[in-house]
């Protein structure tokens, strides 16, 4: 019998429920700032830093300061205009209606801000939403005026104070704010009932504030950490080219940067262009992409415009010079990314601005793309004239990736003949598991017959494969891909993978969704894994960035008596469980086991300390941030011997070292 369809009359007016004020970021904060975790945190910070950035940008602020104290609490200080504090239309002052209003700024109004960073005026009121506690000192023309908000809601009408009571409300920050002849202070503290986390990560701040440095050129940050009592000032008067140069860094250059900059007039505004860029002799890509500060990770209409001003200039100047050996010799797209390092920054009225979402992480305006794409040939052109000796050194890279690509192509047809789709088959040495659904299933790669032999009997078929590695793979972070595919361990793990990899590279093939990288808790386990992790960055980064790569965490002490037998995955936690036995079974031996490596496990010790979904210790690999990513690879794996050596003498203290 048919369901009857529901009484319409149920669904009146008062189901319709209207969100006033605030009350929708409250509601839904990962609208507005993309998460409620760490990185939704710090992204509070963002918004705040980029209004006063933003003054910054029109020529109004010189200086911006970070605080973050003890208390919990950030503030943000500038010498710009300061928001304005006269009555607004609304009947409230202005600073009310920036504060507490969605959609209120003056971001809207073109003639205030040209290129700001913020959207759609959401950013401090956000902020102010998601904060349980929030105060505001304007300074205009040296009259200091004051408001605080809980949770969004304006605890009183603005007031003017003096400057002894700025003093005394933020005695850390207030002798450096009364300085300035006008300027905004902003300080806040999240809301723990709406974030998972109110802790901050002063690395991810410290890197925020040294990029905004980087590309707001001349502008002058500083950073105090509250707890400690440092403070770190950032200036770079060369900005994007000194970005570029950072980047580059321990890395071989074959060329100086290259800088252009320019305006381009669309129909409808001015779009200002900036780009440097240097190619290296590594085989990666470090491109970085910003749209009024604004970092776009995803790239969009201004990485597009490089690419292809890049590509005809690169391509020109080789046919008018005679640089290919034959007429089939060329190159594509993909040829020009090997060794790429590259910031492009465009700036443009903010309320033209278009991006894919409110997290801005793709630029959609058709006007950055021909606006770069002139910009970057004009410049480029102008270089390689000027510099042949380099422009050749520049063709010679990208045709050498050229060669490379093809004799990749032939080694993967040969692959592919000799196994990969040849029946299908897997490669023997993989212990596949039952399951053919790839969101359940993983695999545990591991080095050695005798780690995998045991982790082959201790698990569960259904769901877990073994892959055994035998000794330890290429270091891939100067390798190129026919190298990588012609190395027996390499070529095989792609085909168990399923993925393939270079230009045919999809990872909706990918057979596991969990790839656990398990090697012994010494030195040469840690190097194995090293090896792999490089592998996936520089190959596969998109199974990291998809979340499907983990680090197995062995246990290096089994404790045990009589009565009862524990797993320490440290030293710390093997004094803690020895003292927790010794509490518990008083004058009862306590016998301890150092693991030297994975195959002194039995299956069943493997399964229940490393393997087994209940009680296993797994570690996600991510990509927070991935130029400090490239640099680490670069420095730990790259060729040059004097950057490694003073990594490894910096940080020695912190390593853990098996003897």
């Amino acid at each position: 019998m048919a369901k009857s369809a529901p009484n319409s009359n149920d669904y009146t007016g008062k189901h319709i429920r209207v969100l006033e004020g605030l009350e929708p970021v409250r509601k839904r904060p990962g609208m507005y700032i993309g998460s409620t975790d760490s990185r939704g945190l710090h992204h509070c910070v963002k918004e705040i830093v980029d209004n006063s950035v933003d003054e910054g940008i029109v020529g109004y602020a010189s200086e911006v300061s970070l605080f973050l104290r003890e208390d919990g609490y950030v503030t943000v200080t500038d010498n710009g205009r300061g928001i304005p504090v006269d009555k607004h239309p609304s009947g409230v002052s202005a600073l009310e209606v920036a504060m507490t209003k969605l959609h209120a700024g003056g971001k809207f109004d073109e003639m205030a801000y040209q290129a700001s960073g913020g959207l759609h005026g959401v950013g401090a009121s956000a902020v102010n939403a998601l904060s349980n506690h929030m105060q505001v000192i304007v300074n205009r023309g040296e009259i200091y005026y004051y408001q605080e908000y809980h949770r969004g809601t304006p605890v009183a009408d603005v007031v003017t104070i003096d400057e002894k009571k700025v003093l005394e409300l933020f005695p850390m920050e207030g002798p450096d704010f009364v300085k300035y002849p006008s300027g905004t202070l902003s300080s806040f503290v999240p809301d723990d009932t709406i974030f998972s986390t109110t802790k901050y990560n002063m690395s991810v701040l410290r890197d925020f504030i040294r990029e905004r440095a980087y590309l707001m050129a001349g502008l002058y940050f500083r950073l105090f950490d509250g707890s400690t009592g440092i403070r770190e000032d950032y200036y770079f008067e060369g900005g994007i080219r000194s970005m570029v140069r950072h980047m580059n860094q321990n890395k071989k250059i074959i060329h100086p940067v290259v800088h252009t900059a320019g305006e381009y007039q669309s129909e409808k505004f001015k779009v200002q262009v900036e780009v440097a860029m240097q190619y290296n002799d590594t085989y990666s890509e470090n491109v970085e992409m910003f749209a009024n500060t604004i970092k776009t990770p995803d790239g969009g209409t201004h990485l597009t415009g490089f690419r292809m001003a890049l590509n005809k200039v690169l391509r020109d100047y080789a046919v008018n010079n005679n640089l290919f050996k034959s007429d089939k010799e060329s190159f594509t797209a993909d040829d020009l990314k090997e060794g790429l390092t590259a910031v492009i920054f465009v700036k443009m009225p903010s309320d033209d601005l278009q991006f894919e979402s409110q997290t801005k992480a793709k630029l959609n305006n058709s006007e950055a793309q021909s606006a770069v794409y002139q910009v970057m040939k004009d410049g480029m052109e102008e270089f390689l004239e000027e510099h042949p000796s380099e422009a050749k050194a520049i063709i010679e890279k990208v045709l050498l990736a050229a060669r490379a690509r093809l004799a990749a192509r032939a080694a993967k047809n040969a692959v592919i003949r000799k196994g990969a789709l040849e029946g299908m088959s897997l490669p023997g040495k993989l212990a596949d598991c039952q399951s053919r659904k790839p969101e359940e299933s993983e695999v545990f790669i591991v080095e050695g017959d005798s780690a995998g032999g045991s982790a082959k009997q201790g698990r569960d078929r259904k769901f877990q494969a073994i892959f055994p590695l035998r000794g330890k793979i290429l270091n891939t972070e100067r390798a190129r891909l026919d190298k990588i595919i012609s190395f027996e361990e390499l070529k095989n793990l792609i085909i168990a993978l399923g993925t393939g990899i270079g230009e045919t590279f999809d990872i909706s093939n990918l057979r596991y969704h969990r790839i656990v990288l398990m090697n012994d808790a010494d030195v040469d386990g840690e190097h194995i894994t090293t090896l792999g992790l490089t592998f996936f960055f520089r190959h596969m980064p998109d199974i990291i960035e998809q979340g499907h790569l983990y680090i197995a965490m062995p246990p290096l002490y089994k404790i045990e008596n009589k009565k009862e037998s524990l797993y320490a995955f440290s030293d710390a936690e093997k004094d803690e469980k020895v003292k927790e036995l010794k509490e518990k079974y008083a004058n009862m031996n306590i016998k301890i086991q150092r693991y030297k490596g994975l195959g002194e496990m039995n299956p069943e010790q493997l399964w229940e300390t490393t393997m087994k979904p209940e009680t296993r210790v797994l570690k996600q690999v991510t990509i927070e941030d991935a130029q400090k990513a490239d640099k680490i690879f670069t420095t730990l794996m790259g060729s040059l011997v004097p950057p490694r050596k003073k990594f490894i003498q910096t940080h020695a203290k912190l390593a853990t070292l098996d003897l």
